[in-house]
């Protein structure tokens, strides 16, 4: 095998997405003066992927936007870019990456931003042509196609992506039917009382969601999808079929190098995974989170935007960790949500709305002993920082001060 780079003072980057092209900007600004190169397995330069279920899917924005950085920044600041290419072996030991062609390259320091795939449907008919996932922006075009006025749309799953997905079919004027095996759409993420403003969000804007259903098969003729067969019996005509059913960290480069893989790379609160001079971030990043006690992998695109200055500064020697509450956001409809924090199923004992829920424009607040875990703000603006400040100082706060709109946030503690 031919060695192609040298290992002397070159950092590698794998991964073409946000968290990649964030690292590498990182490193640079952070004083890595060596060689930098960034190896994708898409054609495209590191691009974020939000737009592509929000403004790209409803065609508000355009390709370009995606972009990291231009095509000039890469040159301007000599980083290396390996597109098209994947990295099929990792070998720690000796400090150096296979890719393509059977070719090594060395390194002194690897990130991983190897990101996340999505699930992938296991049923008959699930690989006719327009059975449908997103991903990457071949996935987004794909999608946009099919969303036009009067076709009939399935979306599998009414997770994040599948309701985005819906919201810009309905969007497009296309007939729309959401499949959930759950009661309420979001109700693991969110719990019951914020899974149905999803719900009713959806069914005002005309979505013919089913609840409590089981996919049975896929149907289809000539090798196309015409429609999803229920496991009551039930069938659904589609002219597509859109699956969203989560998504798995891209981690077998890292299990099959014997790296310590468990949903996803673990890794410390430094992003340093369990082998000497191999780091990780965003999606594929199982990561201790300080202020959580926990470890935490975080499927959402502000992880893979803030995790990359992490990895950089401690990759460079500094005693850099990552901290920040999880965050996301999604746009559906006329609806915007913003969150923060972290609440998982059964470890809070109460929601408290602040707002008017009906007209979905509140705050909720997800909270445990008083004190809170996590808070929501939907069709409300710039109300982040607060939130992250009570959940951060642990204070415990009065309940009903908390669910008046009239009381200052910072007013709120007990």
């Amino acid at each position: 095998m031919r060695n192609i780079l040298s290992p002397e003072n070159t950092f590698v980057i794998v991964g073409g997405g946000l968290a990649a092209g964030r690292a590498a900007e990182a490193l640079r600004e952070h004083g890595h003066t060596g060689r930098l190169v960034v190896i994708g397995d898409e054609p495209q330069r590191p691009y974020t992927r939000p737009p592509l279920s929000k403004g790209y899917l409803l065609g508000t924005e355009a390709r370009e936007s995606l972009e990291v950085h231009p095509e000039d920044w890469y040159a301007e600041h000599d980083v290396d870019l390996l597109l098209d290419t994947s990295v099929t072996a990792l070998d720690w030991r000796a400090r150096a990456v296979e890719v393509d062609g059977g070719h090594r390259l060395s390194y002194a320091k690897l990130l991983l931003a190897t990101g996340s795939s999505p699930r992938r449907l296991s049923v008959p008919g699930a690989d006719l042509d327009n059975v449908l996932y997103l991903r990457r922006v071949g996935d987004s075009d794909r999608l946009k196609a099919a969303f036009t006025p009067g076709a009939r749309i399935v979306v599998i799953g009414a997770g994040w992506i599948g309701l985005e997905t819906a919201a810009a079919a309905r969007t497009a004027g296309a007939q729309v039917t959401v499949l959930e095996h759950s009661e309420l759409p979001l109700l693991k993420v969110l719990g019951r009382e914020a899974a149905e403003v999803f719900a009713g969000l959806h069914i005002d804007h005309g979505v013919d969601l089913r609840p409590n259903v089981q996919v049975e098969r896929i149907t289809g003729t000539q090798g196309r999808a015409d429609g999803v067969r229920l496991a009551d019996g039930g069938h659904v005509a589609a002219d597509a079929v859109v699956v969203g059913i989560g998504i798995t960290p891209n981690a077998h480069l890292a299990q099959d190098a014997g790296l310590e893989v468990r949903d996803g790379i673990v890794t410390d609160a430094h992003l340093r995974t369990s082998v000497p001079d191999v780091y990780a971030a965003g999606d594929v990043a199982n990561a201790y989170h300080p202020f959580l006690d926990r470890h935490i992998r975080v499927e959402h695109w502000a992880n893979a935007l803030h995790q990359p200055y992490t990895a950089a500064r401690a990759m460079l020697g500094a005693d850099a960790v990552h901290d920040r509450l999880p965050y996301f956001y999604t746009d559906q409809y006329d609806l915007g949500m913003e969150y923060t924090g972290y609440a998982e199923p059964g470890g809070y004992d109460r929601v408290v709305f602040r707002g008017d829920v009906t007209e979905r424009r509140f705050i909720a607040f997800w909270t445990a002993g008083n004190r809170v875990l996590a808070g929501m703000s939907v069709n409300v603006w710039d109300v982040m920082d607060p939130i992250r400040s009570l959940i951060t100082s642990r204070s415990k706060v009065d309940p009903a001060l908390l669910a008046d709109p009239g009381v200052p946030l910072d007013q709120v503690v007990s």
